[in-house]
């Protein structure tokens, strides 16, 4: 039999994404994303089905075999991330994303490290209760890897969802920002849990402020060469390979410096998707510049949520982690709840983005594809097991439930406050 390699990988996936795709478009008829993750979850449980009523089939084998040597979180971690971030960065408007800063600055740091507490603690005493006990260090382990929204996942719901510009803006790039941040602390948390270093709060802050600010230096530096390059030509075809240098050569540098990929990327897909499109670019290169990303980023989003819904072949589904993952899901929304609904409060004087703000806060903060990197990528071990059960139905419930019904609630909404309130809601 052949054996797989990267190239079949890739052209699997890509048939499966289109194929899927096509058919979702045309029967379904569900957003992008949600048509996707289920019908690669549905897919994966009529494997496990099958092998069930047919014990001498080895399809499950095979197909987790096949995931296995994709290696689902070093390519998204490694790989698609990067295009991902940028790509979605480009579309963010920094003149709104300014107006919500201070809510941006908070939910982004102070926020995930307040959530990740929260479902830290209640995680591990869930876990008592189901009789599948977790340390409370690898239940933190868990809070980090599972409180940062996802940008790829909330970027898919923000292209549908009609919302204000400013809220628009403050929720995609709370999400742009907190996943970087959520891999710094995961990364911190591990080392402890692993017994790698010992806690110390002046050790665990310089390694957050090196990575962190690190990344954000970087992704500024790598901004702006890629645009006063772009600025002294005009040739969409050498632009558009500026702006994948950018991406490819940044990321890399960035692993390479032990500083954050994700926060480097996001600040050079804004500084590229504001001022290099606005000052660097003819209209022909923006056009093509920019189709040229809507692309690759249509084109990853789809092998993405197909691999989250694929992914169910790997999982244990004992009772007591399925008591766990569901119970998981209300932690981690109540948790969502708590981390944003008392800053909104706190900074109601500063900034009042209206009755849509909490609601969508809440139900658009989406878990995707790299909390599942995260969760794959903890040491073999029961624990692990456990984790990626719950890390797993948390995910599954925010791309098929909140993604799919994030543009009813915010249509519910604004039709409610708009009767109590004709003209209240900024357009």
């Amino acid at each position: 039999m052949h054996e797989l390699n990267a190239f079949d990988a890739a052209a699997i996936l890509i048939v499966l994404a289109a194929g899927l795709g096509y058919l979702n478009y045309r029967v379904l008829k569900l957003p992008s994303t949600v048509g996707l993750t289920v019908m690669g979850t549905l897919a994966s449980l009529l494997v496990i089905v099958y092998d069930h009523i047919v014990p001498s089939s080895t399809l499950s084998e095979t197909l987790g075999g096949f995931l296995t040597d994709i290696d689902f979180s070093t390519t998204l971690m490694e790989g698609m991330l990067s295009f991902l971030l940028f790509a979605g960065a480009m579309h963010v408007d920094w003149s709104h994303m300014r107006k919500g800063a201070w809510p941006i600055l908070f939910f982004s740091t102070i926020g995930v490290m307040i959530s990740t507490a929260i479902v830290g603690f209640a995680f591990h005493y869930l876990t008592l209760l189901v009789g599948a006990p977790v340390p409370l260090v690898w239940c933190l382990v868990f809070g980090a890897l599972i409180s940062p929204t996802d940008p790829v996942a909330v970027m898919a719901v923000m292209k549908r969802a009609a919302m204000p510009d400013t809220l628009q803006a403050t929720v995609a790039g709370e999400s742009l920002f907190n996943d970087g941040v959520g891999v710094v602390v995961f990364g911190i948390l591990i080392s402890i849990a692993v017994g790698a270093e010992e806690f110390s709060l002046a050790h665990a802050a310089a390694d957050f402020g090196r990575e962190a600010i690190g990344g954000a230096v970087l992704g500024l530096v790598a901004g702006w060469i890629a645009f006063k390059a772009m600025h002294s030509i005009d040739e969409y075809n050498i632009e558009a390979m500026i702006s994948l240098a950018t991406v490819m050569g940044g990321y890399s540098l960035a692993l390479a410096l032990h500083v954050s990929g994700p926060v480097a990327m996001a600040v050079a897909g804004l500084m590229i998707g504001n001022a290099g499109v606005a000052h660097a670019m003819s209209d022909t290169t923006r056009d093509y510049v920019i189709k040229f990303w809507a692309l690759i980023d249509e084109i990853l989003n789809a092998v993405l949520f197909l691999l989250i819904g694929l992914e169910v072949i790997a999982l244990a589904f004992e009772a007591r982690y399925v008591a766990a993952g569901i119970g998981a899901i209300l932690i981690v929304l109540a948790a969502r709840a708590i981390s944003v609904g008392v800053p909104l409060k706190a900074m109601k004087r500063m900034i009042d983005m209206g009755p849509l703000a909490f609601p969508t806060l809440l139900w658009g903060g989406l878990r995707g594809g790299i909390s599942i990197a995260l969760a794959l990528s903890l040491p073999d071990s029961e624990i692990r097991t456990e984790l990626l059960v719950a890390t797993y139905f948390v995910v599954l419930f925010a791309v098929v439930v909140q993604g799919g019904s994030i543009g009813w609630l915010i249509a519910r909404i604004k039709a409610r406050n708009e009767l109590d309130s004709p003209g209240g809601i900024e357009p």
